[in-house]
């Protein structure tokens, strides 16, 4: 199983809980139940680790380098990742209703106590609290900005490999065993059906907002240009199924570098703007995490408010800033909002770990086909700055 990739995985486990939970024996359902107990304490540990680890070295990064450009390449990645938020918002807002409220009133009028608990737990207490470890890591952050080559920054750096280790090594191989374990119990507690229709029907929703989220993109980088953005999109498609695979922006960064150039953005913006994008630019990833976040709620029983939605959208344009560039990154980087703004529970944050996990690589691929767009884009911006200066210079 170790061969396979995590979507498979993810998959296997689903169907394995399923069938497993249909027949077994309260006992063997505790036991899994015992299991998942203790992970989710683990992962509630993690967070604040997770959140200093790559936000505070992200934002130092940041602050290097090249200026305006760097500020122009940001500020529009951030900003496309914002309304992309916004679009799946509007969209779960209307559809949502429509498409599963009838599953959330049926099935879930009380999802918690549907569920078996372990036999025992062992308290895992955060070393600080959520937005303790945001404001810290935004402290950090800015401050070895302004120092080249410091020794925190060193530190810091050195921390990241040591969560991204944690999580390439025993976050993510375990997880498929705790998506088993919540659909076993699910399904012993009779609430598998209706989560497997709200699956398929999140699903294709996702996919549909991605696709028209990539042509909009397209769309303002074609007319800037001059260009097709359906001619544009198809130059770009090697690098969304490469991430398709690889579920990772970092592994994908050859392959939209060399599209990016085909399509005709220049050398030096290309190798500045793909491997920049693919550390802050996760407008795929975040229609699929507030779509999912919604679908969680709805079948819990809440209604997702704007007033909810709007600053969670804005902190994960932030938190996942150089998210780990493993499959699942972004999820697990969220955990902490989905929690502290949102106020999930440990069974809200479990199923929203499988509705994600099934869709990642969606979002990732998403992720790097917009990465092209915003590089046109930033081409075409720094491209008329270059004339206007020349201009200058020959006045």
């Amino acid at each position: 199983m170790k061969k396979l990739g995590l979507l498979p995985r993810i998959v296997i486990a689903i169907a394995l809980g399923i069938a497993i939970g249909s027949f077994s024996p309260e006992w063997l359902i505790r036991g899994a139940a015992t299991f998942n107990d203790l992970f989710s304490g683990f992962l509630s540990f993690a967070i604040p680790l997770i959140i200093i680890a790559f936000i505070a070295p992200g934002i130092g990064a940041m602050g290097r380098g090249a200026g305006k450009a760097l500020g122009l390449t940001a500020g529009i990645a951030y900003a496309s990742t914002v309304i992309a938020g916004l679009i799946a918002f509007l969209s779960a807002t209307i559809l949502y209703p429509i498409l599963l409220g009838s599953q959330a009133s049926r099935a879930f009028e009380n999802p918690e106590e549907a569920l078996l608990s372990g036999y025992f737990g062992i308290e895992m207490t955060p070393v600080m609290g959520i937005m303790s470890a945001l404001l810290l890591s935004f402290v950090l952050g800015i401050g070895i900005s302004a120092f080249k080559n410091s020794i925190l920054q060193k530190g810091l750096e050195e921390f990241r490999t040591i969560i991204q280790k944690l999580i390439e090594k025993i976050i993510i191989p375990l997880l498929p065993i705790h998506i088993f374990g919540i659909f076993a119990n699910m399904t012993q507690g009779g609430q598998v059906s209706a989560i497997i229709n709200v699956f398929l029907l999140v699903f294709v929703m996702i996919i549909i907002l991605h696709v028209l989220y990539l042509v909009m993109l397209y769309t303002t980088a074609g007319s800037l240009h001059g260009k097709s953005p359906f001619k544009m999109l198809k130059n770009m498609m090697p690098a969304y199924f490469t991430a398709l695979g690889t579920q990772s922006s970092a592994s994908t960064i050859p392959v939209t570098l060399e599209q990016s150039k085909k399509m005709g953005v220049r050398e030096k913006t290309a190798d500045f703007c793909v491997p920049l994008l693919a550390n802050i630019h996760l407008a795929g990833s975040t229609i699929t995490l507030v779509s999912c976040a919604m679908a969680v709620m709805l079948i819990q029983g809440d209604v997702a408010t704007f007033g909810q939605i709007f600053p969670f959208i804005l902190m994960l344009g932030v938190t996942m800033i150089a998210a780990p560039g493993v499959p699942g990154g972004a999820v697990v980087a969220s955990l902490g909002l989905l929690e502290s703004m949102l106020g999930f529970s440990g069974a809200m944050t479990s199923l929203m770990l499988a509705l994600y996990l099934a869709q990642d690589s969606l979002g990732t691929a998403a992720n790097v086909t917009g990465d092209g767009a915003i590089s046109s884009i930033v081409d075409r911006f720094t491209k008329r700055k270059v004339k206007s200066e020349n201009a200058v210079k020959a006045g």
